[in-house]
């Protein structure tokens, strides 16, 4: 049986800033993996001038399209060589459901927002991705969504309720993860912080959202695919731009978050063992 590992995620750039090691990782161990995006990012803030006109407020509305290829763009570098890069695959197809954006705005309020899509239909197609692939592993969002965004929420609520009916049709358990940021190892991060760059800030305490390490179930080592990781955050120059240390990026915010060589998760499903933690996502899967 061949490994097979699903992560789902909000807008292109969400794959590479919270999973792109492990992406990175287990594609150089051979397992298949696939990346499932909700939406196009359509409604994300773009860094610089060059594309600044294919926002959706007021420009051409263009950016979710653009988004595709930074998306195919990073799972390319995150792909060691020789192997077949994941091809970016989305939810109901691509731009079937509308980034929300942040909760408040009339992004949100869009009818083909992911926010105001049908849960019974959403959860359908999640489903069915699911049975197709049939994978031992599937990750996900927290409920909080990461830091609150609609969309994130809405990942997870989705994941939650396709889950279930996915590990039904198939007649087996999946192993189920959400990934997080630890809190020791987003300090450790930040204070490797040599150099803020210019127009860049350093985030105040709990701006960056992150969990107690006794909560964290699961910590898979990347140091050794960090190069990948970094190529792929500046795949996705829109959103992203990587620090010249290529130890730090930014988002259109310029908040200074630190590139880490652990990537954390917290395990959800029915197996989980209390008190344990596991350094493959893998641990006890029989191929």
């Amino acid at each position: 049986m061949t490994a097979r590992m699903v992560l789902l995620h909000a807008h292109p750039d969400d794959e590479t800033i919270m999973t792109g090691g492990v992406i990175a990782e287990y594609l150089s161990r051979g397992v298949d993996v696939r990346v499932i995006t909700f939406t196009l990012g359509e409604e994300g803030e773009v860094i610089g001038s060059q594309w600044a006109q294919l926002v959706a407020d007021g420009g051409a509305d263009q950016l979710g399209g653009f988004r595709i290829g930074e998306l195919r763009a990073a799972l390319a570098e995150l792909t060691p060589p020789g192997v077949v890069a994941p091809t970016p695959r989305f939810l109901g197809g691509a731009g079937r459901w509308r980034d929300s954006g942040m909760a408040g705005t009339p992004s949100a309020e869009n009818p083909r927002s992911l926010f105001q899509a049908p849960a019974a239909e959403l959860t359908a197609a999640l489903a069915a991705e699911l049975v197709e692939f049939a994978p031992q592993v599937v990750v996900t969002y927290d409920a909080a969504g990461t830091y609150g965004h609609p969309d994130h929420k809405r990942v997870h609520e989705i994941s939650m309720a396709a889950i279930p009916v996915a590990e039904e049709r198939l007649g087996r358990a999946f192993k189920v993860y959400e990934s997080v940021t630890q809190e020791s190892e987003l300090v450790r991060g930040l204070g490797r912080v040599s150099e803020v760059p210019a127009g860049w800030r350093m985030p105040e305490p709990g701006e960056q959202p992150s969990y107690p390490d006794e909560q964290v179930t699961a910590a898979i080592d990347v140091s050794g695919v960090l190069d990948r990781k970094v190529r792929a955050l500046a795949a996705h120059a829109t959103q992203v731009t990587v620090a010249p240390s290529r130890t730090e990026y930014a988002l259109s915010n310029d908040i200074v978050a630190p590139v880490m060589p652990t990537e954390h998760f917290i395990r959800v499903d029915a197996g989980r063992v209390e008190g344990g933690y596991e350094t493959d996502l893998f641990e006890g899967v029989q191929l």
